[in-house]
């Protein structure tokens, strides 16, 4: 197999190492900022294929290749974001970010062993909850890309500044603004044990078609937002209140008696995973405030869950 190890000459590039390095870093800022792995997965190789479509002599005159792969990096997924926006306006139904697999059961809030590739290559913490990612979603393009690189990791804005095409002074009230959008969705942090027993709790009552007590560990005014993509059965609009929900999910249910509920770590976060003979077809993630649930995501578009695997 053919690697861009080799530039014209013949002779190993010295700096394969170096540049392969910031793999990690970079689909970690990828999926951050579009919320899609698979899509990580493309800027990160466009963004190679640029490096070495450069002269050797090139690359040899750029003093930070790190920096240089970063920028590249951050400006084309600039260009996807803007994009994005209108290829959501003809997406059916709502549109979630792709959920991130740990493929370990999660006990008392801790996931065990290993993360297997490719989730592996994203840090899990709390950058990529499904509740962050979500209100990264409603920032525009700017806002996302000036926050995500400086306040996650720690560009400065004038490194910001020439990626975004602002000046430091704008590029501050970008992440300025995007730090109070998640300042107003955030609610105080639940500990990971106590979200753990929540969502047991949660999947226990739905396994045994308890809509009383589904109604008791959903906050009154919880959300639930289903993604299909048009591929496969889901509600099109939120559902609003903890009883429709509840209702809801016990109809659900009484459709699909052979549903398989697993605990499963889902973006560094205790969710479940919902399968039929032994295909993944719902992922869900939890947003917990005050002993609740007050947001729930089933990701249920199968382009999103190539990833997920049975085991």
């Amino acid at each position: 197999m053919t690697t861009p190890s080799e530039p014209g000459d013949g002779r190993l590039d010295p700096s394969l190492s170096a540049i392969m390095s910031e793999r990690r870093q970079l689909i970690n800022l990828a999926y951050r900022l579009l919320g899609s792995l698979a899509d990580a997965e493309d800027v990160v190789q466009e963004t190679y294929a640029r490096w070495y479509a450069m002269s050797p002599q090139g690359r040899e005159a750029i003093e930070s290749p790190a920096a240089w792969l970063t920028k590249v990096a951050s400006r084309i997924c600039l260009d996807l974001l803007r994009s994005a926006r209108a290829r959501r306006e003809r997406y059916v139904g709502e549109w979630l970010p792709e959920p991130l697999p740990a493929h370990t059961e999660w006990v008392n809030g801790r996931s065990g062993g290993t993360a297997a590739d490719p989730a592996d290559r994203v840090t899990l913490d709390e950058s990529v909850s499904m509740a962050f990612l979500v209100v990264l979603e409603s920032m525009t393009p700017a806002e996302r890309i000036a926050f995500i690189l400086h306040d996650v990791f720690r560009y400065s804005f004038p490194e910001v500044a020439e990626i975004v095409g602002r000046t430091p002074a704008a590029c501050r009230q970008l992440a300025s603004s995007a730090r109070r959008r998640l300042r107003a969705s955030q609610a105080p942090a639940t500990p990971p044990a106590q979200r753990a027993d929540i969502v047991r709790a949660f999947k226990e009552a739905w396994e045994a078609k308890d809509i009383d007590a589904l109604i008791g560990l959903l906050d009154p005014d919880a959300t639930a937002v289903a993604d299909g993509g048009g591929l496969v059965s889901a509600q099109v609009h939120p559902a609003e209140g903890g009883e429709q929900i509840a209702r809801g999910l016990v109809e659900f249910l009484l459709n699909a008696p052979d549903l398989r509920f697993l605990e499963r770590t889902v973006n560094g976060q205790p969710g479940l995973v919902a399968q039929q003979q032994g295909v993944t077809g719902t992922v869900m993630a939890f947003d917990i405030a005050a002993g609740r649930i007050r947001r729930l995501w089933a990701v249920r578009n199968p382009e999103k869950l190539r990833p997920w695997t049975t085991g």
